[in-house]
């Protein structure tokens, strides 16, 4: 795997700083909040960026889970937002959710599922990722936490794939475009 990566973006030691510099605004955003604190991990590439945020948050704090794609092949995305996981609760007026994503390129997503969430009835819904692409966006669209902008590179790593593969790297490494055919 490692031969595939042409060179390190995010190192281990900045994704621990930015999950400890994001857990810090969330524990003190949330301090007094008389609602629960849900994270919604969005699947799969989320998955390792929540759990070690979840790991520093010091509040009382849920985790729920949504599965949501709007890519169209592996590089490029379809426009269309599909659910294929949704969440499912009886007490939504009474919950603060944070989305968590692992990155944000369009925007599409999160925008697309704030509104889902409000719509629904959640007291408050905020949006949380760990890179920000904003080169990429095609929506008016900021989060209410990022971790680190990076340029327009495709990434792999720390939860990021391509084909499934590469989500087990501790860091977060550009792909080499000849493996994705770019």
């Amino acid at each position: 795997m490692l031969q595939d990566i042409e060179y390190t973006l995010v190192s281990q030691k900045e994704i621990e700083e930015i999950v400890t510099k994001i857990a810090d605004q969330i524990n003190a955003d949330y301090a007094n909040s008389p609602k629960k604190l849900v994270l919604i991990c969005i699947l799969k590439g989320s998955v390792m960026f929540t759990s070690e945020l979840m790991k520093k948050i010091n509040l009382p704090v849920e985790m729920d889970f949504m599965k949501v794609s709007s890519y169209g092949s592996q590089t490029t995305s379809s426009g269309i937002i599909n659910i294929h996981i949704d969440i499912k609760r009886d007490d939504i007026s009474d919950v603060d959710f944070i989305i968590i994503e692992d990155i944000i390129d369009s925007g599409r997503t999160l925008s697309h599922l704030v509104k889902y969430l409000s719509e629904k009835g959640a007291n408050s819904v905020k949006t949380c990722t760990m890179l920000d692409k904003p080169s990429r966006r095609t929506v008016d669209f900021v989060p209410d936490y990022c971790g680190r902008q990076i340029p327009d590179k495709f990434v792999v790593g720390f939860g990021l794939d391509y084909n499934e593969k590469y989500r087990n790297l501790p860091f977060v490494g550009v792909l080499k475009p000849e493996v994705y055919g770019g």
